[in-house]
């Protein structure tokens, strides 16, 4: 449903009280979204083209991967035409579409950032049932369920945001038209949508994060029982990246989603809101590659370089 009393669109703000800021942060955005495109772009071929990276791990990092792909180019080119010049407007269809794909896709990783907590846990606590337990029909199962979840929590939450009463002056204090800045933009009642974000954030955000705290506890617990130093580093190796995800997104998406009400707070989950939105995607590819060696090793062949003599 279309709301009246902001058919022209709105404007994004941004750091526009920043203006030499906005020129350093178009450099670095710019960047940041041309390592992104070619990180994720890469792990998403390495994965379907080598058979040797055929397995649940790279299954589910190329989706999230594609996530990312989607997630940036979503919001990143009119972010870098906002940052370059004056013009800083987004149409009502626009904010709807960009925070449909916003509610759509951070759901969406978050889920399957569970999903993938679990696929560590059996491959370090149940290895010997690993490939059992973990076969392709399920594990596309398990991505389709997070792509579903996250259409879910879209088509429920877009459409009340989008009724809201917003101000004359329509300008939204951040990059993108999310949730937490659009209800701000409101000059009416906002507390049922509070309470739906507030409910959203619980099984979104905590339940998700609760029960990856639970299969790294019981992670840890398995790699403290295990006697040989190489099995001990080789169980590390397998989840320490995506712990370092898991840390750096989730830290990044409490802040914007569930920050206190103040202008300290709200400047700083715009910070946040910018590397989540921006900073997040691009580091993802470098995370799961620089120490991994199976994907050197796959850049290898795919570059018809043999290195697995050289990589031990």
């Amino acid at each position: 449903m279309v709301n009246r009393s902001s058919p022209a669109g709105f404007l994004l703000l941004g750091f526009s009280e920043h203006p030499e800021l906005e020129r350093i942060l178009f450099v670095v955005v710019f960047a940041s979204y041309l390592l992104t495109l070619a990180g994720n772009t890469l792990i998403i071929l390495l994965s379907v083209l080598d058979p040797r990276l055929h397995s649940p791990m790279y299954f589910f990092l190329s989706n999230l991967s594609f996530l990312d792909l989607c997630f940036t180019t979503s919001c990143v080119p009119q972010m870098l035409v906002h940052l370059w010049g004056p013009h800083k407007t987004i149409s009502f269809l626009g904010c709807a579409v960009q925070l449909f794909i916003f509610l759509l896709l951070g759901t969406t990783e978050c889920v399957l950032l569970t999903v993938m907590a679990f696929d560590r846990y059996v491959a370090v606590c149940q290895p010997l049932h690993y490939a059992t337990t973990m076969h392709p029909r399920l594990c596309r199962q398990l991505a389709a369920v997070a792509w579903v979840i996250g259409l879910v929590e879209s088509m429920v939450q877009t459409p009340p945001t989008l009724r809201l009463p917003f101000c004359p002056h329509r300008q939204v204090d951040d990059f993108v038209c999310e949730v937490p800045s659009l209800i701000r933009l409101s000059c009416g009642d906002t507390t049922y949508n509070e309470i739906q974000m507030a409910v959203a954030s619980v099984f979104i955000l905590v339940v998700p994060l609760s029960l990856i705290l639970v299969s790294y506890g019981a992670i840890a617990r398995a790699v403290l029982r295990i006697s040989s130093a190489t099995a001990w580093r080789k169980a590390l190796g397998t989840c320490s990246s995506h712990l370092a995800v898991v840390t750096l997104f989730y830290s990044s998406v409490i802040a914007v989603y569930l920050q206190p009400k103040s202008p300290y707070a709200q400047r700083r989950g715009k910070f946040f809101g910018l590397f989540y939105a921006v900073g997040i995607p691009s580091l993802n590819p470098l995370i799961y590659t620089l120490r991994n060696k199976e994907v050197k090793r796959a850049l290898g062949r795919l570059l018809g370089q043999d290195r697995d003599s050289r990589e031990s």
